[in-house]
């Protein structure tokens, strides 16, 4: 259980010159911008988006078919929004984890397992073959228990886990923190199907790969209508031009243009916190020689991780939705999450006191109801989306661009035969109720932790029918 908040000197000190930027964008060899679209052009095939999902289906498109002509339009620049301000954990999971893909395909789950691990294995090749510098390292992840309850839950997911062939490893007291030296560790889970990367330099990486096979990208060019046009192709509108184009790839997540996305996905506010560079002997004091990813087992919970100059990422924990999903560039900072998201911290690694924050950002992802992207088409199968990611797209959206690929291919594929993607998510309610259960949700999550893990009747209503709340 967390302490509750009360001034703490210590903690406003190590926040006190936090700049309010996100780490990953304070790097000398961030790309200049693209011009914008200006006029009227002519292609195959648009993908709106700049992030992992745009980038991934351009990329995957011209490697199809070197001769598509492929314009990619990014409304500010690519890796602005989720996937350049993100922490880094490139999964091999394509929905949300284990559990949550067990508990709704369980028929399907060998063949989803088996697709991430080669997903997983594509992005890491492509890494390679396109020399892209992301600190791209396979680490794996460590799922670590703070509360006793919670060491019963990575018990149970070990021996479901393991009885589906996942390679996972239980450790107990000991060993977890023999790992990660942190005296809130109770017990850890590791999976090696996951790497972390630097996010941003992979978004600029996959941004140079496309522009090196030819793909036409316009940044700072905000899509304001997708509608029918000339001779069948679908006309993509932006606020000084206008693409034609015979396919469409929407890939906007927490910013949908299409208005029937905006039932099934909502906004929710993420925050993180970066330190400066430990020195060698404040390394040595958190141990970390595997430098793993790291994500604790709460319902609202923390995860961190290593940059490779030896800075600790450390984010999660509030999951911010705005009434209405009204966002604003103004909810990017929040300094009652940054001050808790420090007093967590501290009492995680208290052997680092006097460390200092030297970044502090935040920002929206999206996040569904089943929490793992969907997928569809509209307009007499032209346009494909995808959407839903719920801050696991690092690695899914790869997957995610082939889907959306086969899909505008009009062939049946093993991917477009799964049911986790022929099946949408439900949607949310109309306000206020979309918000009133949101909040609601979220509290009783807080409770739940604060209750060694007992969930009331709203949770476990919510249980029954597959809904839920998360980041």
């Amino acid at each position: 259980m967390r302490s509750r908040p009360s001034p703490d000197p210590r903690v406003d000190a190590a926040l006190l010159n936090a700049r309010p930027c996100v780490l990953w964008f304070d790097d000398l060899e961030r790309p200049i911008p693209n011009e914008s679209l200006r006029g009227s052009l002519r292609a195959d095939l648009v993908v709106v988006g700049g992030g992992y999902t745009g980038l991934w289906s351009a990329l995957r498109a011209k490697e199809r078919d070197p001769d598509l002509d492929v314009v990619l339009l990014e409304a500010d620049v690519c890796g602005g929004e989720a996937s350049g301000r993100n922490g880094g954990f490139c999964s091999a999971s394509l929905t949300h984890g284990f559990a949550n893909g067990i508990a709704r395909w369980p028929r399907e789950m060998p063949a989803v397992l088996r697709l991430g691990r080669e997903n997983l294995a594509g992005i890491e090749n492509t890494i390679s073959a396109y020399g892209i510098d992301c600190g791209f390292e396979p680490t794996g992840e460590l799922d670590v228990a703070t509360a006793p309850y919670q060491v019963e839950g990575l018990v149970e997911a070990e021996q479901a886990m393991s009885a589906a062939g996942c390679k996972v490893t239980l450790l107990d007291q000991s060993e977890v923190r023999a790992e990660v030296h942190s005296p809130t560790y109770l017990a850890g889970l590791f999976d090696p199907e996951v790497a972390i990367v630097d996010p941003a330099r992979l978004v600029w990486g996959l941004r140079g790969a496309c522009l090196d096979l030819g793909v036409r990208i316009c940044e700072e060019s905000p899509v304001r209508s997708v509608r029918e046009g000339e001779f069948r192709r679908i006309a993509v509108g932006t606020d000084r031009g206008a693409v034609q184009a015979r396919r469409v790839i929407l890939a906007t997540n927490a910013k949908p243009v299409l208005r029937r996305l905006r039932l099934y996905t909502v906004p929710v506010y993420d925050y993180a916190l970066a330190t400066e560079p430990l020195s060698a002997e404040q390394l040595a004091s958190v141990g970390w020689a595997n430098r793993q990813g790291v994500g604790d087992s709460g319902n609202l919970f923390h995860y961190c991780r290593l940059t490779r100059e030896n800075r600790i990422v450390w984010g999660g924990y509030d999951a911010i939705y705005p009434y209405a999903s009204r966002t604003h560039p103004k909810r990017d900072q929040r300094p009652a999450t940054f001050a808790a998201l420090s007093r967590h911290f501290f009492e995680t690694f208290p052997q680092l006191a006097g460390l200092r924050f030297t970044h502090r950002w935040g920002g929206v992802i999206d996040t569904c109801t089943r929490f793992c992207a969907f997928y569809g088409v509209v307009k007499d199968r032209r346009v494909a989306y995808a959407a839903g990611f719920t801050g696991l797209g690092v690695g899914s959206s790869r997957f995610a661009a082939d889907v959306m690929l086969d899909l505008l291919s009009h062939r049946a594929t093993e991917r477009t035969e799964l049911e986790m993607v022929r099946r949408r998510p439900m949607p949310f309610p109309p306000e206020p109720l979309r918000y009133l259960g949101i909040e609601l949700t979220r509290r009783s999550l807080a409770r739940a932790d604060a209750r060694q893990g007992k969930r009331n009747l709203w949770l476990m209503a919510m249980d029954k029918l597959g809904l839920g709340f998360d980041s």
